[in-house]
Order: structure tokens, then C-alpha cells, then sequence
């Protein structure tokens, strides 16, 4: 009985076989397994910065867009940083083994310590996020919110438990849905404003002076914005989850 219900629950043993790739991810899982931290950052980073912006006025909205190319810039830092980060050290190189060893091991505990701190805020922050989306969605919902993110962190746990392999399986429609509803919301909104059929009235105007918007107020806005860079470590960190070449693997298109 107990055996029957750990098979239920966490699947198959993995096989010990250190040659066995079955257990290991290719470009697709990939992509859904490691991306989805970066993708729910990027769900309600953006967000974060119009609510800072909004606290002094509509009008200071345009300021998201000086502040999202920046942030784009530091993302494209990120990822080609993480390439050479993949380049040398195949065995997988997260914050505290490259701190560690071209530093030294008290700032790699440090790194690592900070580590595990941004993992479990982001899994708190975007499953709060993701049930704020969910009960804005279904107002009826809304006083079970805690108890939505609660089941939301109890079942990605459980997820994890069955091995990345299983896990990427499981998120792949999830992440795969939620790109694809993305490019069709921008898409549609490009078509509906084109086509006349929305209105477009701007509540903001590019270089308008905005009284009460501040230096602090701006490095405010970018940092709450900055919450969309999370996630990028996730696949130089993971890079021993791939299948061979692994070295070359995470790096292909």
C-alpha cells in the first residue's frame, strides 16, 4: 500500500544509471521548466513600476519607458554574462560557486544564503501575484485568495517532488498557454487600436514635465521594475539537468 501510494505521488524512481538521460531535460522542457520564474517576474514587473508611477500621477507614466529600456539593458547584461558563465563552468556555475572560487567561501555562503532567500521570495511574490490575478478574474473568489496561494505553493511543491524531468512535463502547457496568450493580447490590442475599433486617448505625454516626481521616486519605480530580472540565473544554474553536449545545450536557440 505504501509503495503504491509513493508511485501515485512521486512517480517512478529515477534510475541510477548516471548515463541514463531520461531524467534529464532537453531545449523544450527546458524552456518551460527554467523560464517560468523569469516569465512570472516578467508578469508583474512592469506592473509594479506603473503602480509607483501612478501614486503621483497618470501623467508620470511615461517614465515606464526610460525605465523599462534600462531594465532591458541590464537584462541584456545578465544573460551574456550567465553565457560566459556557462562557457566556464559546465558542471553548472550558480551565484555561490562562482563567488566561491573566484572570491572566496565566506561571500559564496553569502551569495548562496541570498540565493535561497530570492528563490522563496519569488515563489511567495508570484503566487500572490498569480492569485491576485485570479481572484481580480472571478470576484467571487476573492475571499479565498490566501487560500488560493496557499493550494497554488502546495501543488508546485508537489510537482518538484517528482523529479525536473516530470515537472517540466507537467509546466509545459502552463508556460507554453501563457506565452501564446501574451503575444495574442498584444497582438489583438495592436489590431483593435489600428482597425478604430478602440479608441486611443494617451493619459500620458513622452518629456511632459510631472510635478512631485523625484529622483527617489524614480529609482523607486526601476527597482520595484528591476523584480523582472529574476529568474535569468536559473539555467546556468542548471545546467548539470540538461542533456549532452550540457555545456552546449542551454547556449542553442
Amino acid at each position: 500500500m505504501i509503495e503504491k501510494l509513493k508511485l501515485l505521488l512521486l512517480g517512478k524512481p529515477l534510475a541510477d544509471d548516471r548515463d541514463d538521460e531520461g531524467h534529464l531535460l532537453g531545449k523544450t522542457q527546458a524552456l518551460a521548466m527554467l523560464s517560468s520564474d523569469a516569465l512570472s517576474s516578467i508578469a508583474y514587473g512592469p506592473q509594479q513600476v506603473i503602480l509607483v508611477l501612478t501614486a503621483v500621477s497618470s501623467a508620470a507614466i511615461w517614465w515606464s519607458l526610460p525605465i523599462g529600456l534600462i531594465v532591458l539593458v541590464l537584462l541584456a547584461s545578465l544573460t551574456i554574462s550567465y553565457q560566459q558563465v556557462i562557457h566556464a563552468y559546465p558542471q553548472g556555475g550558480g551565484a555561490y560557486v562562482v563567488t566561491t572560487e573566484n572570491l572566496n567561501p565566506s561571500l559564496g555562503l553569502v551569495a548562496g544564503g541570498s540565493l535561497l532567500i530570492d528563490y522563496m521570495l519569488t515563489v511567495a511574490v508570484s503566487v500572490s501575484s498569480g492569485a491576485d490575478a485570479i481572484t481580480s478574474a472571478f470576484p467571487a473568489l476573492a475571499p479565498w485568495n490566501l487560500g488560493i496561494a496557499i493550494f497554488l505553493t502546495l501543488f508546485l511543491m508537489y510537482l518538484n517532488l517528482r523529479g525536473v524531468s516530470e515537472s517540466a512535463k507537467s509546466l509545459m502547457v502552463p508556460v507554453y498557454f501563457f506565452i501564446a496568450a501574451i503575444l495574442f493580447m498584444i497582438g489583438f490590442g495592436f489590431i483593435k487600436i489600428a482597425t478604430g475599433q478602440i479608441p486611443y486617448q494617451a493619459t500620458a505625454h513622452i518629456g511632459a514635465v510631472v510635478p512631485n516626481v523625484s529622483l527617489i521616486l524614480l529609482l523607486r519605480a526601476f527597482t520595484s521594475g528591476s523584480a523582472s530580472l529574476t529568474g535569468v540565473e536559473a539555467i546556468s544554474n542548471s545546467v548539470p539537468f540538461f542533456k549532452k553536449p550540457k555545456e552546449k545545450m542551454p547556449l542553442r536557440p
